[in-house]
């Protein structure tokens, strides 16, 4: 189903996100520090507060069902976003970025991912529009990276990626040390970048690939372009404060990738669904949909995304309260 906002709305919207979003960068631009726990907590919740309250506004602009649509596209990709930390936490560790740079190379990580997943969502509506068949493309890579976020081989990953820095290496003058957070700096009167140019190079991979996984993931949740657009923002705005507010119990939450890969299975299974239902491709049931297809709606999906994202949550958390006696020996019950 085709849904349209009022277009003042949805003007109005953007013009104040986008001034949001340049307020937080100056405000990373001119304070570069280690924010505190207290000040991470209340960003992060100021971010969620301001969707929340977006929500709202939908319901009373809107109705109900564009509403339900962000608040489940909100959080499937806060949910990858979340993915998005281990990586970056990696990223910072491998390459030993001081912590005091570290929210000004985080805010350029999130600029490069909004950017690519505002053209990511324009291309996704124009396929979309132009060839409904993209759902079984879509579902297919979506099942076939939630099997890759469950059972990926961390190493072979770190392999990879350590080739791609040694190339880089060869052919781009880099200097051994940070120079702030600057990209280029002077050894014996050259001029060559810093590593923070491969942190920068990295980051933006990185983004890239999950740019390509959050965006069929979302338009299985709804095909407004402007609902996709807001979700992703949303879900973004905040991530460098989760960083530091998460620290290093990012890394412990060890159940979160199933979490993760659980939701991206079902959006796949969801838009396969989708797919069979409106089915138009000549070769499957003769062009024609597919009646026992399920149409799968916004507010299973949005249950689903919460109780995946909980029970991973949890069991994480119990897994690192075991781990804890374990360690000062004693017993677990």
């Amino acid at each position: 189903m085709h849904l349209e906002l009022p277009l003042a709305f949805e003007a109005t919207s953007l013009v104040v996100i986008i001034a949001i979003i340049i307020a937080d960068l100056v405000h990373a631009y001119l304070r570069p520090h280690v924010p505190s726990t207290k000040e991470s907590s209340l960003w992060v919740a100021l971010y969620v507060v301001l969707a929340l309250i977006f929500a709202v506004l939908m319901l009373v602009f809107a109705d109900a069902e564009h509403a339900s649509q962000f608040l489940a596209g909100w959080l499937t990709e806060y949910s990858l976003s979340v993915d998005n930390l281990f990586v970056f936490v990696i990223i910072m560790a491998r390459f030993s970025v001081p912590r005091q740079f570290q929210q000004e190379v985080l805010m350029v990580g999130i600029i490069i991912a909004l950017v690519l997943r505002g053209i990511f969502i324009l291309l996704g509506a124009q396929l979309i529009e132009n060839f409904s068949w993209i759902f079984y493309l879509f579902g297919a890579f979506l099942l076939f990276t939630a099997f890759q976020q469950a059972f990926l081989n961390s190493e072979e990953m770190d392999e990879r990626e350590s080739a791609v820095i040694r190339f880089l290496r060869k052919r781009i003058p880099i200097s051994n040390e940070f120079n702030g957070s600057k990209l280029r700096t002077v050894v014996d009167g050259k001029k060559i970048f810093t590593p923070i140019i491969v942190v920068f190079l990295a980051i933006g991979t990185t983004d890239l690939v999950f740019a390509l996984d959050s965006i069929p993931a979302i338009f299985g949740i709804t095909t407004s372009p402007f609902i996709v657009f807001t979700a992703n923002v949303f879900a973004l705005m905040g991530l460098r404060q989760l960083y530091f507010l998460l620290g290093d119990l990012i890394d412990k939450l060890v159940y979160l990738k199933y979490g993760i890969a659980f939701i991206l299975a079902f959006i796949g299974v969801k838009l396969v669904s989708h797919a069979l239902h409106t089915n138009e491709l000549p070769f499957v049931n003769g062009g024609k949909g597919v009646d026992w297809a399920p149409e799968i709606d916004t507010v299973t999906s949005l249950v689903v995304i919460v109780v995946s994202m909980a029970a991973a949550t949890v069991a994480s958390v119990i897994k690192i309260r075991v781990d804890k006696r374990r360690e000062v020996g004693t017993p677990t019950h």
